[in-house]
């Protein structure tokens, strides 16, 4: 697991203990989850405790996503975009396995198993099941870069999954609500629900927060590397920057809880029932995920990327379209809201489940890109 203060650098072998690896980290990454938890604690209390700051958050807006949150974004994802050598996609694009199992996983398997899960567990609940279904069409194109880097995945695979992912969003997710959200009920004899979203709505979204990110980490190693070399940019201007993709993650993750704080807080009993689906989900997704690169002989650093990838879900774009088609207050949008209340610890932990997974992986395999 590299440090969000050092360089890149080639994963361990397999063989090393996931607690050999967790001690040589720097103390911001050592406690994640508690840097987490506390950041989660800091913004409901915030949003229940400041006058008027929801009103002053909300001020100013990128399409439907408070600035704060937006910007937090945009810091969040810069350093780790930087961190990818960027002359080494052409190695992952070749790997077919690796982009058939991602495209698979996201686009067909996981909709559906959100599909699935929301219907069972919520059956008497349409408004946070339709909010959940939207959640499950928003693929994961930011924070997973996070959860990957810090699993010590493949940080190029990474980036190609991404921009992957991006792609197939602005195409697909509209079509995919209406067939979730309209088709499949009726053909299953269900309540049907309807999804208006333009795709320009989601390509801005897509632009904002991946293109901006990915164009400045691509400048920044272009031209840092054209000026200084490779060993000055990996072992000088890596670690200096390294730090803002945490920071990022936690200023986003207070003010995203300090808006929906009041929200969160008053209903208890509707965060727990929306929480069982997604629990299942992050679970049945990234298990059978990471087992599934292990089956086609992906390397460990593959399979990690592959199962945060097609685990980990656009919790942004999920809000924003429940916030525009049906407003603020409205069930849908609290589902999109338990999302990353969810998504954040879980995928912290799978983290460390994923570091202590390495032993599954023969030192061949590791070494396999």
């Amino acid at each position: 697991m590299p440090s969000s203060t050092s360089p890149a650098s080639p994963a361990s072998p397999a063989a090393a203990p996931a607690q050999g690896v967790i001690a040589g980290l720097s103390t911001l990454d050592r406690f994640l989850p508690v840097w987490i938890i506390a950041a989660m604690a800091a913004g409901l209390l915030l949003g229940r405790l400041v006058p008027g700051l929801n009103t002053a958050l909300e001020a100013v807006k990128v399409g439907e996503i408070s600035l704060p949150i937006a910007l937090g974004l945009l810091l969040m994802m810069y350093p780790v975009l930087a961190k990818v050598r960027y002359d080494r996609l052409g190695a992952v694009t070749g790997d077919r396995r690796l982009l058939l199992s991602s495209l698979v996983l996201n686009w067909v398997l996981g909709p559906a198993v959100m599909f699935a899960l929301a219907w069972i567990l919520l059956p008497d609940l349409p408004e946070y099941r339709t909010g959940l279904i939207i959640v499950g069409l928003a693929r994961c194109i930011a924070m997973v870069l996070i959860w990957n880097d810090l699993a010590c995945g493949d940080r190029e695979a990474a980036a190609v999954l991404v921009a992957l992912n991006s792609v197939f969003q602005v195409v697909a997710f509209g079509a995919l609500g209406w067939f979730y959200l309209q088709v499949l009920p009726g053909w299953l004899g269900l309540a049907q629900s309807a999804l208006e979203v333009s795709a320009w709505d989601i390509a801005q979204y897509v632009l904002i927060f991946l293109g901006i990110p990915l164009a400045a980490g691509y400048a920044s190693r272009k031209l840092g590397e054209r000026a200084r070399g490779r060993d000055w940019y990996e072992s000088r201007f890596l670690p200096r920057v390294g730090p803002l993709a945490l920071y990022g993650l936690l200023f986003t993750i207070v003010i995203l809880f300090a808006l929906q704080g009041g929200t969160i807080t008053s209903r208890p009993g509707d965060v727990a029932r929306i929480a069982l689906p997604l629990l299942a989900y992050f679970a049945l997704m990234w298990g059978g995920s990471f087992l599934a690169g292990k089956l086609i002989c992906l390397s460990y650093e593959r399979s990690t990327t592959l199962a945060f990838t097609a685990a980990g879900n656009n919790f942004e774009l999920a809000i924003a379209v429940a916030v525009g088609v049906f407003g603020v207050t409205s069930g849908q949008a609290l589902a999109g809201v338990v999302g990353p209340l969810i998504e954040v610890p879980v995928l912290v932990a799978l983290v460390y489940v994923s570091l202590a997974g390495r032993r599954l992986f023969t030192p061949k395999e590791a070494a396999r890109a």
